[in-house]
């Protein structure tokens, strides 16, 4: 080092911590997996201005309360701006956003989530268990029938369109069409999605909202035991959701609750068998499981990134934050801030007091979170009962996407020897 030389205090690179975050946006090999990458950034420069314009955070402190300080929000319009897309309103994809309760604010936001709150209740999940049971050793007979299989065709995706297939009253013939109009309408909100992307994110999400209009209308004219006819009926001071309410909000809980799950279970698995120590300890130790889920969900989350609107100026460690700005909450970089979690990169089902960020926090935390979480106790722990023997049958495949995180294929040898 020359006299003249200054080595620069981690911490105070956000260039470094800038370039590293861009580098996620051009890596494929980095988007599949993202936690050096995240290291990287949160050593160089916790919180930082992007040279996309917003500031971005990766320790689970600062994300924490950005996500539940009430001076922030949703702005799908200022959102759409800053991405460069000031057409937005002329795509389905797009538009989709301004109207659904995930990117709403109070009051809109707290109307419609009372709404359907009450679907998700532990004792919701908690009867719904024996269905949810029922519905895993089915496939799990399938799976052993074949020695193994895809994962996420055979066990992952059929078990949470099933559940809240059933929830809100969507026919089950009619479930798997939606797997890849939901998956291209995701791509959407991912960092730099083309034009390319949008164009086939709008054909899917006008078959989707058209198929849900047609099937509202047949629940008004043959009412069930589902949250759609649920929906249809629901009424508070005289206030009725209309339509496009009902379809907007029926279809974000559709999709939202297959795709987070089916990552979940992949994820899960997937970690689990790349740390067979932490496999055969909870084989060993079933009473762990449901924490086993929670230190699943902070290792290696379906969401990566989710972000808020600034509306008054606030402070992040130091850095002022004015008013109008928007900031990116990298969730997976806070599941593995050391300040927060000791080794953090370590897998350990025996962690205690985990509470990831995997599932957002505040206003917005995930409605159907403990849905998830009992899918996934179920999913997994009866795999792991089923079979003495699970390997990768091939190397698995990554969906390359960064914000939406999961396998494409898991496929497996599941044998008892």
């Amino acid at each position: 080092m020359t006299p003249d030389a200054v080595e620069a205090t981690p911490g105070t690179q956000p260039e470094v911590a800038d370039a590293a975050f861009m580098s996620l946006l051009m890596d494929v090999d980095k988007r599949r997996n993202p936690y050096p990458v995240f290291r990287a950034m949160r050593e160089a420069a916790p919180v930082f201005q992007s040279s996309l314009g917003g500031w971005v955070l990766t320790r689970y402190e600062d994300c924490y309360n950005v996500l539940r300080d009430p001076r922030g929000g949703k702005d799908w319009n200022g959102l759409m701006m800053q991405s460069g897309i000031d057409d937005w309103r002329e795509h389905p994809s797009l538009a989709f956003g301004s109207r659904s309760m995930l990117f709403a604010n109070p009051p809109q936001h707290t109307r419609l989530r009372r709404l359907v709150a009450k679907a998700f209740t532990p004792r919701v999940v908690e009867a719904l268990k024996p269905r949810m049971a029922a519905v895993v050793d089915r496939l799990l007979d399938e799976i052993e029938r074949n020695g193994g299989g895809d994962l996420m065709d055979m066990l992952a995706f059929p078990l949470p369109v099933t559940v809240i297939g059933d929830l809100l009253g969507v026919p089950e013939a009619d479930r798997p069409s939606f797997r890849d109009a939901v998956r291209a309408n995701t791509r959407t909100l991912e960092l730099g999605a083309s034009r390319e992307d949008i164009g086939i994110a709008d054909r899917a999400a006008l078959w989707m909202q058209d198929y849900f209009h047609a099937l509202i209308a047949d629940k008004r004219a043959h009412p069930g035991n589902d949250m759609l006819t649920g929906m249809l009926e629901a009424e508070e001071g005289g206030d009725h959701l209309s339509d496009g309410e009902i379809v907007e909000t029926g279809l974000l809980l559709f999709a939202a609750g297959f795709e987070t799950t089916t990552n979940l279970i992949g994820n899960g698995v997937h970690a689990l068998l790349t740390h067979p120590d932490q496999l055969a300890l909870l084989r060993q130790r079933s009473d762990l499981l449901g924490n086993a889920v929670e230190e699943l969900l902070r290792f290696d989350p379906s969401i990566q990134i989710t972000g808020r609107a600034i509306f008054e100026d606030i402070e992040i460690a130091g850095h002022r934050i004015p008013a109008g700005s928007g900031v990116m909450t990298l969730l997976g970089a806070a599941n593995r801030d050391p300040a927060r979690f000791a080794d953090p990169d370590r897998l350990d089902v025996t962690r205690t007091g985990v509470e990831p960020l995997s599932f957002g926090s505040g206003i917005h935390y995930c409605l159907g979170a403990n849905l998830a979480r009992g899918e996934g106790c179920l999913a997994i722990g009866k795999l792991l009962e089923r079979f003495s023997r699970i390997e990768f049958a091939e190397e698995p495949r990554f969906r390359d996407q960064l914000g939406f995180h999961g396998l494409e294929t898991l496929r497996l040898v599941c044998a008892n020897d």
